[in-house]
């Protein structure tokens, strides 16, 4: 499996670069698309990065997901890494059966901040 991304590369499309068309969320939740892909990971990247410029916990919804693919956990990996090094709360919260059966396969429980006692194997 690939490295996941730099904190850096989250970064990388800064909001003042984002178009008109993309709204700032007035909070730091999200929620995953039920099919998470790497076509689904460009937006979900922006949104990431538009709601990490806000204050508070960055609570990521997992409760619509059906499958998720590699890219989506690369930036749930690399928003988490980058959240704890600026000091700020990262929680997936109401993670599907699906999301947690997928993030244990890969290994990446913890990297995701899945606590292995919530969600034994």
């Amino acid at each position: 499996m690939p490295n996941p991304p730099e904190p850096a590369q989250i970064e990388a499309l800064a909001p003042e670069s984002m178009p008109e068309s993309v709204s700032v969320p007035e909070d730091r939740s999200l929620h995953l698309p039920v099919h998470g892909s790497t076509v689904t990971a460009e937006d979900l990247r922006v949104r990431m990065v538009l709601a990490c410029d806000l204050d508070g916990a960055m609570q990521i919804d997992a409760s619509q997901v059906e499958t998720v693919g590699q890219a989506v956990l690369q930036l749930l990996v690399a928003a988490r890494t980058e959240a704890s090094e600026a000091g700020h709360e990262f929680e997936i919260v109401n993670p599907s059966t699906a999301f947690v059966e997928r993030v244990q396969a890969c290994g990446l429980a913890e990297a995701v901040g899945l606590s292995e006692e919530e969600f034994p194997s």
